[in-house]
C-alpha cells in the first residue's frame, strides 16, 4: 500500500494528483493523531509519500526507524511539486527508483543523496507455487509484494521461477497479462545464489532441489539481466498456494 500524506491545502491538491496517478495508493489529509497514525503505517511496511517539510517527517519517524533492510521506502515532496526526495530505504526499499518514477510522472526534480545514484536498478519477480495454482493467488500475492516495496508491475523486468514450472499455466498467464518475459532455471542454476537467501526450507530442498524457489529465481533473474551482483529487496512472502520475492541489481 502507498500512503500519500498531505498537511496543507496546497499539498492536498498535489496529493489528489498523485493519488489519481499511483495505483494502490490512499490519500490522507492531516491524519490525527499524526505521529501515531504515520508511525503505524510505517510499522506495517507501507510505502510513504509525504507532502510537507522533511524535518516533520524525520522527527515523526525517528522513533520507529529500524534499519535500511527493514524500513519501507519514504519519499518527501514540497507542496508545489517541484522536488522529490528519497528520504529512507533508497536502495534496499526501492525509494530511489520510486522517487524517479514519481519525478517523471509529476515533472518534478529528483533530489538523490544516496550512493550509486547514477545506477539504474533492475527489478525481477520470483515466484513459486503449487501445481495448477489459480491465477488470483498468484496475482494478489504479486501485487501485495510490490506494494510493500513501493513498486508497480511496470517497474518489473520479468517473472522467474524453477524449470519444473516452465509449463505452469497461470504463471505463464500472469507474465502475459503484465507483458513480462517468463524465464525458468534449473535447480543447479538457482543453487548458485543460495548464500543470498533470507531463509532456507529443507522441505522445498527435498522437493525440488533448491532451498527457496521465489528468492532464488528472482536473484538469478536479476543477475542475468545486468551481470551485476543481485540483492533481495522483498524477502519471500507467501499465501496458501504461492510464494513471491523481488530482487534487484544495478545497471549503469
Amino acid at each position: 500500500m502507498i500512503r500519500i500524506i498531505a498537511l496543507t491545502d496546497a499539498g492536498l491538491a498535489l496529493g489528489k494528483q498523485l493519488h489519481a496517478a499511483l495505483p494502490h495508493s490512499q490519500l490522507h489529509f492531516k491524519p490525527k493523531p499524526f505521529a501515531d497514525v504515520v508511525q503505524g503505517y510505517f510499522r506495517e511496511g507501507d510505502a510513504l509519500l509525504f507532502i510537507c517539510a522533511t524535518g516533520i517527517v524525520m522527527r515523526t519517524l525517528a522513533p520507529v526507524i529500524a534499519s535500511k533492510h527493514q524500513d519501507p521506502p519514504v519519499l518527501v515532496m514540497d507542496e508545489l511539486g517541484q522536488f522529490v526526495i528519497p528520504l529512507l530505504s533508497g536502495h534496499e526499499g526501492g525509494a530511489n527508483q520510486w522517487g524517479l518514477e514519481v519525478s517523471e510522472l509529476m515533472g518534478a526534480q529528483l533530489v538523490m543523496t544516496t550512493a550509486n545514484a547514477y545506477l539504474n536498478p533492475v527489478y525481477t519477480l520470483g515466484m513459486g507455487c503449487e501445481r495448477h495454482c489459480p491465477l488470483p493467488y498468484l496475482e494478489d500475492l504479486m501485487l501485495q509484494g510490490l506494494a510493500q516495496i513501493g513498486l508497480i508491475p511496470e517497474q518489473v523486468s520479468g517473472l522467474y521461477s524453477i524449470d519444473i514450472k516452465a509449463d505452469e499455466t497461470h504463471l505463464i498467464e500472469l507474465a502475459r497479462k503484465y507483458q513480462w518475459s517468463f524465464i525458468t532455471y534449473s535447480a543447479h542454476a538457482l543453487s548458485e545464489v543460495e548464500p543470498l537467501l533470507s531463509t532456507r526450507s529443507d522441505y522445498v530442498f527435498k522437493t525440488v532441489g533448491v532451498y527457496g524457489v521465489a528468492e532464488s529465481a528472482a536473484l538469478v533473474g536479476a543477475r542475468s539481466r545486468t551481470g551485476a551482483s543481485p540483492e533481495l529487496c522483498l524477502n519471500k512472502i507467501k499465501n496458501t498456494k504461492a510464494t513471491c520475492a523481488v530482487a534487484r541489481s544495478y545497471q549503469v
